[in-house]
């Protein structure tokens, strides 16, 4: 991999990974398009875990004050538990709880999501499906819950449409939005939980595939891998200002329309052998 092809999915990324559209069915698409064949399936794996660190370090940025005040709280009632909780100290159990599906089902489940489920057929029908799903669950849903009304049931349901996000072609973000708008959250309380939740998990991950297959790459992939890290750092954080800014007024029909269209169009070319699965 040449680091202009570094570079390329290192903005393919940050476009989409905040984004309800799954970055890594985008960065899986733009590999074949790109002809990088001489990536194997776990490699592939391990550079799109790691790459996504970029992003969630825009997103520490992003949120510093509420991770600050989030974590202060928690460590402070942890330090001396209380019955009573804080609305922050409750938010930091509940992303903690959230992070446990994933990582059970990332871990129970790993070879099977680095080798077989990550086949183009597999994304162009997820980006279709839970792109229509997103689309049910932002006409149907009430969009009146604050972030304040999250409970431990809502957090685990919202942990378990993370973990959907294994699947290529899902999305965290639209994963988690999905299941917050059922629950009655509003989009923009649906997308900032999102952004959150998926701290602890995605750098976890991230830096789990990369320290257990850095001693298989070459160096000249590791320097690759890094500089679309960072650059998928820095779109990363402009993309999150403008979905949030955005989702003030806006619906998500513009990112249902595009999950399927990018599946049909996916489907169409796998059929007729113009990409190869």
């Amino acid at each position: 991999m040449s680091f202009f092809e570094a570079l390329i999915l290192g903005v393919v990324q940050g476009l989409t990974e905040f984004l309800p559209i799954s970055s890594s069915a985008h960065v899986q698409i733009a590999q074949q398009l790109m002809n990088l064949t001489s990536l194997s399936k776990p490699q592939l794996t391990a550079f799109i875990a790691t790459i996504q660190i970029g992003t969630e370090i825009a997103v520490v940025g992003y949120f510093a004050k509420d991770i600050l005040r989030i974590g202060s709280s928690w460590i402070k009632w942890a330090a001396r538990p209380r019955k009573l909780m804080s609305s922050d100290t409750k938010l930091g159990w509940l992303i903690i709880l959230g992070t446990v599906p994933v990582v059970l089902l990332g871990l129970l489940f790993r070879d099977l999501i680095e080798n077989e489920v990550r086949s183009l057929w597999v994304i162009a029908y997820t980006l279709i499906g839970f792109g229509v799903l997103l689309g049910i669950a932002d006409a149907v849903g009430k969009k009146t819950r604050p972030i304040d009304d999250l409970n431990l049931s809502h957090g685990i349901l919202f942990g378990l449409g993370q973990a959907l996000a294994l699947v290529p072609g899902v999305s965290r973000s639209g994963g988690t939005i999905t299941v917050g708008l059922l629950l009655g959250y509003t989009r923009q309380a649906a997308a900032r939980y999102s952004f959150l939740l998926a701290i602890p998990a995605v750098l976890g991950s991230g830096l789990f595939q990369f320290l257990s297959s850095a001693k298989d790459l070459n160096l000249d992939f590791m320097f690759a891998t890094i500089l679309a890290t960072a650059v998928s750092g820095v779109v990363g954080l402009s993309v999150i200002h403008f979905l949030l800014k955005y989702l003030q007024k806006g619906s998500f029909l513009p990112f249902v329309i595009w999950r399927v269209a990018v599946g049909s169009w996916l489907i169409l070319m796998l059929s007729t052998g113009l990409i190869v699965a």
